[in-house]
């Protein structure tokens, strides 16, 4: 295979990502409060859930369950899955930090030391054993509290109470961290406003506006956390973080391809023109006109975004997608995030998203070619049915497969000339799902027995993978 023994950049940040309330657990313990994702159940009704409007962000302990409410308990686990994550070699671990466990409510004017003192062990662990954190500060952990008294990232008022909250974790780590990013698949609002914007949409026609100004109130607040982070720690890097899917046209019919293209750049490159470029860009003036959206801007937030932009962009690759301007029915890929029409060149996961190594490479390619600054793929991974064997062992080649055929493309893309600063695929060790609540859909080179039903030990073991993706760190990529 060409290129089959290079290695990666010399210092390479590998790694592995997770969030806090996919996998901390002890969502009452150490005085935290209540977030978004505590308040989501788990299974099939989630996902309706996050697509329907008028969700109230309240908990029916009787119809559902909270999976994450223990997750996989790493808030108790975290040094024996540190270890592991030490055994794989991680240079990074990509993570996030509950806003929750720092302002239980999110507008007390003094921070909760337990939940500081929580994230200080936590560091001190990965330190021990030479692991950067990476962390993130806002992942789908906005408190509820803020939901249901402001609206969510609607209000501006929630920008005081996140500065607030960015300054007090940037001061409190600033020589723990090196490497932060502000907003989660901040795009991701644009289908899932639950969870990315803190409010749920009520009906159709009050889709477009209130999604717009509150993304305004986020990169508002993007900014103040780029500028803070800049002033308390001057030699840490700070980034912000999109969820990009190449899309391409189904065929060759120029009303298709143009399609594509504006859906691309609509969802792709909104978001991410607005905290790198630091302006609103071109193409949004008219979808703005057409959809009668008019912002509220104080004066200087314009020179603000344009002042404080990323250093560098980190990104989840999963997918690609496939567009056509009329969709015939049947041809739909329901499955993938943003659905699209079936792609006859590519295969599906057990949930359905559309495998594509190579878009990967076109991803970095079109990232790189557009901002020119460096990338970092901080979720890639298969989603799937494992099975333990009669032995105790997990062969999940499958995810063996996946992994190396995308790391094959992050080395062509680096061939190409990307900046790529490094590569932590999501859920290294087995979390609970954002999208569905499940544990059964597991992306972990390490298994943990818990069950959809919350039955299990919640011991780990080591997949397959495992000891694959420790021998891929251990080369810097040129054994795969």
């Amino acid at each position: 295979m060409k290129n089959e023994k290079m290695e990666f950049p010399k210092g390479f940040l590998w790694g592995g990502a997770t969030a806090a309330n996919q996998l901390e657990g002890g969502f009452h313990e150490g005085n935290k409060g209540l977030n978004i994702a505590d308040v989501l159940p788990g299974g099939k009704e989630r996902l309706k859930l996050l697509q329907s409007p008028g969700f109230n962000f309240e908990m029916d302990t009787e119809k559902y369950s909270y999976p994450n409410h223990e997750a996989i308990d790493f808030y108790h686990r975290y040094k024996e899955d540190i270890a592991f994550f030490a055994e794989m070699g991680f240079k990074v671990y990509r993570m996030s930090i509950a806003w929750t466990r720092i302002f239980p409510n999110g507008t007390e004017l003094e921070p909760n030391e337990d939940g500081l003192a929580f994230y200080d062990r936590v560091f001190d662990e990965l330190h021990k054993y030479g692991i950067e954190p990476v962390v993130t500060m806002s992942h789908y952990e906005m408190p509820v509290n803020l939901v249901k008294e402001y609206g969510g990232w609607r209000s501006r008022e929630v920008v005081t109470y996140f500065e607030r909250y960015a300054k007090v974790i940037l001061n409190r780590y600033k020589n723990k961290v090196k490497y932060w990013l502000t907003f989660n698949e901040i795009n991701s609002g644009l289908e899932m406003p639950i969870m990315g914007l803190g409010f749920a949409i009520q009906k159709e026609e009050d889709k477009y506006q209130p999604t717009f100004q509150a993304f305004h109130h986020q990169f508002v607040a993007s900014s103040l956390a780029v500028k803070a982070c800049h002033e308390i720690i001057p030699e840490a890097k700070i980034g912000c973080m999109i969820l990009y899917i190449p899309t391409y046209s189904f065929d060759c019919n120029p009303e298709n391809v143009l399609y594509a293209q504006q859906e691309a750049r609509f969802f792709n490159t909104f978001c991410a023109d607005v905290q790198v470029k630091g302006k609103y860009p071109s193409f949004i003036q008219r979808y703005f006109r057409e959809h009668s959206i008019k912002l509220e801007m104080k004066p200087g937030d314009l020179e603000l975004i344009k002042s404080y932009t990323v250093d560098f962009i980190s990104f989840s690759y999963y997918m690609s997608r496939t567009e056509m301007k009329d969709k015939p029915s049947g041809d739909t890929v329901e499955g993938n995030i943003l659905g699209g029409v079936k792609n006859p060149f590519l295969k599906a996961s057990d949930w359905g998203w559309e495998i594509d190594p190579i878009g990967l490479r076109i991803t970095l390619n079109e990232f790189y070619d557009r901002y020119q600054k460096p990338l970092f793929v901080v979720e890639n991974g298969l989603g799937a049915k494992d099975k333990v064997e009669e032995d105790g062992s997990i062969n999940d080649d499958y995810r063996i497969e996946y992994i190396r055929e995308h790391i094959i493309q992050m080395r062509e893309a680096i061939e190409d000339g990307v900046e790529l600063m490094g590569y932590t695929p999501w859920g290294c060790i087995d979390l609970v799902s954002a999208s569905t609540g499940e544990m059964s859909k597991r992306y972990g080179f390490i298994y943990v027995d818990k069950n959809d039903d919350g039955s299990g030990t919640l011991e780990r073991k080591r997949k397959k993978s495992f000891n694959w993706y420790k021998d891929v760190i251990a080369s810097n990529g040129s054994e795969i």
